[in-house]
């Protein structure tokens, strides 16, 4: 059954029977493509990780669909139902104490007492999970450490028959990950930027948001080994005047002749929405030996677009 098919109700229902019976199913959210697999089914998730080639010590994002489901899965508050309510579905992940203790879910914890969960702004995802019944585990639909897709043709590209079945819903809006916050403690710290401005949180909570790039090492969650989201190519950021052997890769008014810019008016969520797909573009290219991208300002999506493009360029 594996390939790539349309996202209409009847293959939706069809990736759901999947899900229960413990099969892979690679979806789109409004971030990235997932690949999706029942949090409660261990021989799937660990597919996930066999699949991808990931770590089991880095911990996978929890897919849900309701709200009211958080009850049973993670101890909440006041402050973790108010950001809930204000920014789900859509690009944000909590951090939150684990109340699940189910064996099942280990795997997808990688064993620490925190589960990582959103609901994504997607209405073929909301489907999806809906008609499976059960919390979705999904990382980006990739080989890991390699560029995230935004695309199915991208995920069949890097996973192929790996997948059960690829739904086919477009290409994602926002196009870089979730933003994931730390909600455990006393202060909301930031573990990955991402499709959610830090701003807009701060905003919201009247407080700031602490950052923290985590420990490599020892994830607390998805997005913080040093090496991800890497084209074949080398790699270079921040560059101005590309070397002759370097495709490159614009924004703004820099590289405005380049063969892609990332956002000619230098509007930050249309970068964010192209940069996988231009990544992918680049590296697909046979012309120049290396990548090269224009500054990016660190503000807004702009953090988390600098996040990924530094890990993507990080040489051991």
């Amino acid at each position: 059954m594996s390939g790539i098919f349309s996202a209409n109700s009847d293959n939706i229902e069809r990736a759901a029977q999947l899900i229960r019976t413990g099969k892979l199913v690679a979806f789109p959210t409004e971030t990235v493509y997932g690949l999706g697999a029942s949090a409660y089914e261990a021989t799937a998730v660990a597919r996930i990780f066999e699949a991808k080639n990931r770590p089991t010590f880095n911990p996978l994002i929890s897919h849900i669909a309701h709200t009211d489901f958080l009850n049973g899965y993670a101890y909440t508050d006041d402050r973790v139902l108010a950001l809930a309510k204000r920014f789900w579905p859509g690009p944000l992940t909590f951090v939150l104490k684990r109340k699940d203790l189910s064996p099942a879910l280990d795997l997808a914890s990688a064993g620490l007492p925190t589960v990582t969960v959103r609901m994504p702004n997607h209405p073929v995802a909301l489907h999806l999970i809906e008609s499976s019944g059960v919390p979705i585990v999904a990382p980006s639909a990739n080989r890991s450490q390699s560029i995230s897709p935004t695309t199915a043709q991208h995920v069949w590209q890097s996973l192929g028959e790996r997948v059960d079945m690829i739904l086919d819903g477009g290409s994602c809006t926002v196009g870089v990950e979730s933003t994931i916050i730390d909600l455990t403690g006393p202060q909301v710290v930031m573990l990955r930027p991402g499709g959610l401005a830090k701003e807009d949180i701060e905003s919201f909570l009247n407080e700031p948001v602490l950052l923290s790039a985590g420990n490599p090492d020892l994830p607390s969650s998805p997005g913080q080994m040093l090496k991800h989201y890497a084209p074949a190519h080398p790699f270079r950021i921040n560059v101005t005047h590309p070397e002759p052997d370097e495709f490159f890769i614009g924004f703004g008014n820099i590289g405005a002749d380049a063969p892609l810019n990332l956002s000619p008016r230098a509007d930050l969520c249309e970068a964010a929405s192209h940069l996988f797909d231009y990544m992918h573009r680049a590296d697909e290219q046979t012309h120049f030996q290396k990548i090269a991208m224009a500054p990016i300002p660190n503000t807004g999506l702009g953090l988390a677009i600098n996040d990924r493009i530094r890990r993507a360029s990080y040489r051991q």
